[in-house]
């Protein structure tokens, strides 16, 4: 599984892109994002106001309990605003 990290959440995690294999009780959106809360205080910092991000899922918008696969290419990315 693919992560692309975007804007603030980039800086906050320290990272922008990765691939990894969570455990098998990863399945959706949601438990995706309470796993990579466990990999360290720059993860949970970024990832603790659930209101603040947003995610997509092979360029779609997902909600959080969209199941995932474990060749999906997920982004984690603030609300983006338009002009």
């Amino acid at each position: 599984m693919k992560l692309l990290y975007f804007a603030w959440l980039r800086e906050k995690t320290g990272t922008a892109s990765e691939e990894v294999s969570p455990p098998n009780s990863v399945e959706t959106v949601a438990d995706l994002l309470n796993w990579l809360e466990t990999r360290g205080p720059e993860f949970e910092a970024a990832l603790q106001d659930r209101d603040a991000i947003k995610v997509a899922i092979n360029q779609d918008y997902a909600r959080l309990d969209t199941p995932l696969g474990a060749d999906d290419e997920i982004a984690i990315f603030p609300p983006v605003t338009g002009g």
